[in-house]
């Protein structure tokens, strides 16, 4: 199964959303959404910083900030079809 993984911070209002919306669209994609709070730890936070929620499809990373649905879409079957 897909693993979409959103990286988050405790009280991020803009990494609720983007959690919400992947859930909305979760039964008709089939994924498994994962989620992985970056706060104290020193590598994920160099890594995303204030960047945000960031969103990666199986490891690779798709987008920041947001979830948009179209471009989310598109993404993740262009993946599926990759592997």
């Amino acid at each position: 199964m897909t693993v979409v993984t959103v990286f988050s911070r405790h009280g991020c209002h803009l990494c609720d959303v983007a959690v919400d919306v992947l859930s909305t669209m979760n039964n008709e994609l089939n994924f498994e959404i994962k989620k992985i709070f970056i706060d104290g730890n020193s590598e994920l936070e160099k890594l995303y910083g204030e960047q945000v929620p960031v969103i990666h499809i199986d490891g690779v990373h798709h987008d920041f900030f947001k979830v948009d649905p179209d471009r989310f879409r598109f993404s993740l079957e262009k993946h599926r079809q990759h592997q």
